[in-house]
């Protein structure tokens, strides 16, 4: 990863567009995530000197993955520019667009940060009313919105897009209903949020719906909206793909599966679905003439090895990194045969200590081996992830002194960034 120093620091009068009064800004940084998007980064710019007020401190950091010349039109546009612009060009683009965010979320040095596309859809005029909007609700979170009245999604190309942006809005406002009460629109790409609200640390982005990450993992309070037009893209093309599709299918299913018990109902649900091949191998093998009782052995051996992928890749992504894959498998399957040998001696226990029914033993068993099986599966092939513990400073009584102090401490860093150059 290369980081460029910020560009372009030079004095300006009072912008065009300056219809917007932000009540005692904090300084902001704009986070713009690239990939290949040479073709608008002149004129975001152009646009964002033009939006931006003068008293508004401003920086803005483009994390790029590009595969073009990005970085040096970037380096070439910001020479006009009143405010530092930095360039953070990620070698490896890990977790894709909001990988991105969350590495100019650990770079930026301001009170508020406002992220945005570089495809200009999202407008920049609408950066100075986002802070103003936060500063006026005291929210921790605005959302630009297509949803709400005043907002709309003129931009999306055509019908199927229109409805997949539809779809995909009314499945993670139903997923997660409590992270997300009071926004519209969880699919926007285009907000702002207080740096005292993230925890940068606890987010683990997968493909490009941050906004979403933002929400379920670190509960910004009071989240305010303000509407917006989604526009046509300027230059380029879109970078929506089936591929980004089903990462973000996947990001849903982690997001949801974080805690503990809806982990386990999604490891429980993934086991009955092992049932599909293992009685397709048995079927099979029956048919080519083995003996039931092997293959029996056998077809199990089929659904172990399907529960396990769907579990490497639904439920554990972020923790195969503690052991090989030969092990975890290893591991796992030797668990999941120890579910058959334990639960036999369990039913008889169950029947001839307890006095069960063989059916009532047989269920008791099943679920005694369930919860034996996720702990130990969590426990012995997936080891636990420490969360990071998320600090909220400058919350409650003290909350408006200690906005008072970072505001001077962020203006004095912007304005020092204008000065000399970005070090991380």
């Amino acid at each position: 990863m290369s980081i460029l120093p910020p560009i372009g620091a030079g004095e300006r009068g009072e912008p065009e567009l300056e219809a917007t009064v932000v009540a005692e800004p904090g300084a902001v940084t704009v986070i713009i995530p690239t990939f290949n998007e040479s073709g608008n980064v002149r004129e975001l710019l152009r646009q964002l000197t033009g939006a931006v007020p003068a008293r508004l401190p401003c920086e803005v950091i483009f994390v790029d993955d590009s595969t073009d010349d990005t970085p040096d039109v970037i380096e070439s546009a910001a020479q006009d520019c009143p405010f530092p612009v930095s360039v953070i060009h990620r070698e490896k683009p890990e977790g894709g667009l909001g990988g991105a965010v969350v590495e100019g979320l650990r770079a930026a040095g301001s009170d508020w940060i406002v992220v945005m596309d570089a495809d200009l859809q999202h407008p920049p005029a609408l950066v100075p009313e986002l802070v103003a909007a936060g500063e006026r609700t005291s929210a921790d979170l605005v959302v630009a919105s297509r949803y709400i009245e005043g907002g709309s999604r003129a931009g999306l190309a055509g019908g199927y897009r229109v409805a997949v942006s539809r779809a995909a809005t009314w499945l993670t406002k139903g997923l997660f209903p409590a992270g997300l009460r009071g926004i519209s629109d969880p699919m926007s790409g285009f907000f702002a949020i207080r740096r005292s609200a993230v925890t940068a640390e606890a987010l683990r982005p997968l493909g490009y719906k941050i906004l979403l990450e933002l929400a379920v993992r670190c509960r910004p309070e009071q989240p305010a909206e303000v509407p917006f037009v989604f526009r046509d893209r300027f230059a380029g093309e879109s970078k929506s793909t089936a591929k980004e599709g089903l990462r973000f299918l996947r990001h849903l299913v982690e997001l949801r599966t974080a805690a503990p018990l809806a982990r386990m109902i999604a490891f429980g649900l993934i086991g009955l679905t092992g049932f599909v091949p293992n009685l397709l191998a048995l079927h099979g093998l029956t048919a080519a003439g083995v003996h039931y009782l092997p293959a029996e052995v056998v077809a199990n051996q089929f659904g172990v090895l399907w529960n396990f992928l769907l579990i490497e890749v639904l439920l554990f992504r972020d923790r195969r990194a503690h052991r090989h894959w030969a092990d975890r498998v290893g591991r796992f399957a030797l668990l999941a045969n120890a579910d058959l040998l334990l639960r036999i001696p369990l039913i008889a226990l169950f029947v001839a200590q307890l006095g069960m029914g063989v059916l009532t033993a047989t269920a008791c068993a099943l679920l005694a081996t369930f919860v034996l099986r996720f702990v130990g599966t969590e426990a012995l092939v997936y080891l636990p992830k420490r969360e990071p513990r998320r600090e909220r400073a400058g919350r409650g009584a003290g909350r408006g002194a200690g906005r008072a102090a970072r505001r001077a401490s962020d203006r004095a860093a912007v304005a020092a960034r204008t000065e000399g150059s970005v070090r991380r």
